[in-house]
């Protein structure tokens, strides 16, 4: 698949553009603070009703206006698909498909497959178990529509359960609601346990594999899943916490609270890798992130590189250039320099400068 044109108005900094993309490399350059980073966010929001940077909509919104408009247009295996994204500060946004509207950001899935680098990307092994969820969470709602659906069911279950956690805590009489709710949570909680489980233990030896590659066979990767819970015992927890619960008006249990070790050998980089390390395993977790996709659906994703190959060295910035042979990339970088110029084949290159392109 890839990115056919992109039309923006009110979008961040842009009070309109248009662009006609190429299937191959695209390059976005300027100085910072233009725009760059903005297209790439605008082409993930298109394809995932989302903002890379969980910004909120109506942030999304140029200043000074009330509404912003998104258009994409995809071609999936000779099939034309045309994405309107409205958003507007007073009301949700809206999303159409080919011009028929949508209620669901999984209505979206199988149109497009975009994987996103960013340097906050390469900072996941140190950002907290938050990060490492939000990592996990995006590539297996990528390629698995039955997850993508639980983990919405879930997030929306958590939040009954804590607002009945709260209200209880003041009215003992709704106590009994909460065995319901608790029900609810454990029945889905323990499909996204197993389901995290059992994408780790192959995803892991992906990333193991480009680690070894960039590491030139120094290292061995390996991820390992730490559920908060395990499923046959996320109920009993659940019920063991409930006192804590009612203290501090929040769920203890369950996988919104689960994270993942990474280790180099029996080192956790968590706590003692390296920076240059941490970025590494960081590194060979997003390609193996484009290899999954290529593997689940057939079809290579359209990467978005944003300001990553200057946080890499050489040996890098080649490993993660070699594997994108055949893919629509949207490159963001403050110049044209001697390394894009002479070792890198640009299909089209735009300048940025204060909202245009």
């Amino acid at each position: 698949m890839f990115v056919k044109s992109l039309r923006l108005k009110n979008f961040r900094n842009y009070e309109s553009l248009s662009l006609e993309l190429d299937p191959g490399i695209n390059i976005f350059y300027g100085n910072n603070a233009q725009g760059k980073t903005n297209i790439l966010e605008a082409v993930y929001l298109a394809g995932t009703t989302k903002s890379h940077r969980g910004t909120k909509d109506r942030d999304l919104i140029r200043m000074g206006e009330e509404e912003s408009h998104l258009r994409m247009l995809i071609d999936r295996r000779g099939n034309e698909y045309r994405i309107d994204i409205h958003l507007k500060k007073s009301r949700p946004k809206g999303v159409a498909i080919n011009g028929i509207p949508v209620k669901r950001a999984a209505d979206l899935y199988g149109i497009a497959s975009l994987v996103f680098f960013s340097p906050e990307d390469l900072g996941i092994i140190k950002s907290g178990p938050s990060g490492r969820r939000r990592f996990l969470d995006q590539v297996l709602s990528g390629i698995d529509r039955v997850y993508l659906a639980d983990l919405v069911k879930y997030g929306k279950i958590l939040i009954q359960r804590n607002s009945l956690i709260h209200e209880a805590a003041f009215d003992p009489r709704r106590l009994p609601e909460l065995d319901i709710w608790d029900m609810k949570l454990v029945e889905t909680g323990r499909r996204i346990i197993e389901r995290r489980a059992e994408f780790i233990d192959h995803f892991g030896k992906m990333a193991a594999e480009k680690h070894l590659l960039l590491t030139g066979g120094q290292e061995q990767l390996r991820i390992r899943y730490e559920p908060n819970a395990n499923s046959h015992d996320l109920m009993e927890r659940t019920r063991k916490n409930r006192d804590a619960d009612l203290r501090t008006r929040e769920t203890h249990a369950g996988p919104h609270r689960d994270d993942l070790c990474i280790l180099a050998g029996e080192m956790d980089l968590r706590t003692y890798g390296s920076q240059g390390q941490q970025r590494t395993a960081a590194l060979s977790m997003k390609m193996a992130q484009i290899d999954v996709i290529e593997e689940t659906r057939g079809e290579k994703p359209v990467l978005l590189l944003d300001d990553v190959l200057s946080e890499l060295d050489t040996l890098r910035q080649n490993a993660l250039l070699g594997g994108i042979k055949d893919t629509q990339t949207l490159i963001t970088c403050t110049g044209l320099d001697e390394f894009v110029e002479g070792s890198f084949h640009a299909d089209r290159i735009f300048h940025v400068e204060g909202g245009k392109a």
